[in-house]
């Protein structure tokens, strides 16, 4: 995404005939090299910048395996609860950040 210096979820495109956890699996192995167990879904996110719109369908997740290999990002990090609240993030991502401390 064109955000520069924003931070944001991993995530990407569901594919045809691939379900949204499908897809949060095969992107997140293919932008950071982890393996994840799909949990408990988040509130979707609808949000409209001025060049494109964006539709997010969050969900909690495990970290089972493989080790962190940046693809598509400029940079990764793993961010605890607490400081979530800590980080500039993309407008779109904003309600998830808000939704993840509000159920801690």
């Amino acid at each position: 995404m064109k955000l520069p210096l924003k931070w944001e979820f991993p995530g990407g495109k569901v594919e045809t005939g691939e379900t949204k956890e499908d897809c949060l699996k095969r992107e997140i192995k293919e932008e950071l090299g982890l393996e994840i167990e799909v949990g408990s879904a988040l509130s979707h996110v609808e949000h409209h910048y001025p060049e494109f719109s964006l539709y997010r369908y969050p969900f909690l997740c495990k970290w089972t395996g493989g080790s962190l290999a940046i693809a598509e990002h400029a940079q990764a990090i793993w961010v605890s609860y607490n400081d979530l609240k800590n980080y500039d993030w993309a407008e779109a991502d904003v309600p998830v950040v808000r939704e993840l401390l509000d159920i801690r």
